[in-house]
């Protein structure tokens, strides 16, 4: 069993630009309210196996998760962390729509052990952190300029 959550929203910024900002993971510290850090793991451009360490803040406790760029396509990206009690893929589409862009935000978190029996209770504490994820998100991205830098 896991817990899924999924919003859709749109933004007047381009989805290339869109991309180029979501595919660096450092930036969840900017729309992701439950983010505290995230740091890069190791150097270069966001690519296929680049690695991030993202820390968050979660009904009143810290927890650190190892993430991985697993997939980088023209219209959709996928993150996957994992620590000893959480396995979680953050899989984003990003479509042009019009002017702007269609991003759609899955979130999809699979408890280990013990942990798997708290789903339950959590699903709607990880609902109300989508609900806040979406309407910070598409603020940031409408922020953007709308050439991503070369």
């Amino acid at each position: 069993m896991a817990i899924t959550v999924e919003r859709s929203f749109r933004v007047a910024t381009p989805a290339p630009t869109v991309a180029a900002y979501l595919e660096d993971f450092t930036h969840t510290e900017e729309w992701d309210p439950g983010t505290v850090r995230c740091r890069r793991l190791d150097p270069g451009p966001p690519a296929v196996g680049a690695r991030w360490q993202n820390t968050s803040q979660f009904r009143g406790r810290q927890t650190t998760l190892d993430y991985r760029l697993v997939a980088r396509e023209p219209h959709r990206l996928v993150f996957h962390g994992v620590n000893r009690t959480v396995s979680a893929t953050d899989d984003i589409a990003i479509r042009p729509h019009g002017d702007g862009t269609l991003v759609t935000y899955r979130a999809t978190l699979a408890f280990k052990g013990l942990f798997r029996f708290a789903e339950p209770i959590l699903r709607r504490s990880f609902d109300e952190l989508a609900d806040a994820v979406q309407a910070r998100l598409p603020q940031v991205l409408g922020s953007l300029p709308p050439h991503p830098p070369s």
